[in-house]
């Protein structure tokens, strides 16, 4: 059996939305937030092991830049258990700047809330 590693993770709490870097296009919004990954909230499902080059524009509260850009590869993806017309994605990050990663870490502190549900998926494993 391969290990799972649990990293701290936390429900995110402000509403903050994920572009594509590439395209403009919106992909999702924030759910849940850990230092090494994330989940999404997507209107599409998208299938692991896909990676996007993500866009999210920041507040002055964690960031002097207006937005930042870092890599991330689509781990799991599943159908909401409770809104049927969303989809849940985990997310590893992949490629991000040491000065991304702080903003990153700072998000985390900020928005990101504790009290982790049992019974809600890893970010990173199902």
């Amino acid at each position: 059996m391969t290990e799972r590693r649990k990293l701290d993770r936390r429900t995110f709490s402000y509403y903050m939305r994920l572009l594509n870097e590439n395209t403009g296009e919106l992909v999702g919004h924030l759910a849940d937030i850990s230092i090494g990954g994330f989940k999404m909230e997507s209107l599409k499902p998208i299938q692991p092991n896909t990676d996007f080059s993500f866009r999210i524009d920041l507040s002055s509260e964690v960031a002097n830049a207006p937005f930042m850009v870092f890599g991330a590869r689509s781990i799991w993806c599943q159908v909401d258990h409770i809104d049927k017309s969303l989809y849940n994605v985990g997310f590893q990050i992949t490629d991000i700047t040491p000065a991304d990663l702080e903003i990153f870490s700072r998000m985390f502190e900020r928005y990101g809330s504790e009290g982790n549900d049992k019974n809600k998926f890893d970010y990173l494993w199902k």
